[in-house]
């Protein structure tokens, strides 16, 4: 008997793309979500880290969870569950990292990437930004102008791109 493959699928895009929302579908459908957003904001007593933390104490944070939940993705892996890792994978390398970790542990990667153009992303962090909650972390046009210099598109990487209106 062939033991079960679990599935990973690994979100891409930018901060208004709508990650969590296509990932929340897939929980819906019995995936587990791994939300470094999520675990930030219940670590900083549910508060808008963005608005709180400097910029380099943000990111070392957000690395900290990323690095746990690297290990509770290999634990989920192992135990054949389906996951949906709702990151940005703004990087070229972070996605060949994890489809390779994927890959190691016997399991199926997919690449999503959820394609806005500038305007959809500003539309829909203005709506956004008002909201208060771990999936509403705040994006100024500063902190976007970073994320749209640093994002490394997916191109041939064997993902599914998903355009965003």
């Amino acid at each position: 008997m062939v033991e079960p493959t679990g599935t990973v699928v690994l979100m891409c895009g930018l901060p208004g793309a709508g990650k969590t929302t296509y990932a929340r579908a897939l929980v819906r459908r019995g995936y587990v979500r791994l939300s470094i957003d999520e675990v930030v904001w219940q670590r900083l007593g549910r508060r808008d880290a963005g608005l709180v933390l400097a910029e380099a104490a943000f990111d070392a944070l957000k690395e900290e969870v990323r690095r746990e939940q690297r290990q509770e993705l290999i634990r989920l892996m192992r135990a054949r569950r389906n996951v949906v890792v709702d990151y940005s994978f703004w990087s070229r390398a972070a996605r060949e990292d994890y489809k390779a970790l994927v890959e190691q542990h016997d399991c199926r990667w997919e690449l999503v990437h959820l394609k806005a153009d500038r305007a959809t992303l500003q539309r829909r962090l203005a709506v956004r930004n008002r909201e208060v909650g771990a999936d509403a972390v705040t994006v100024d046009e500063q902190l976007l102008e970073r994320y749209l210099s640093a994002f490394e598109e997916p191109v041939g990487e064997g993902e599914q791109v998903l355009p965003q209106h």
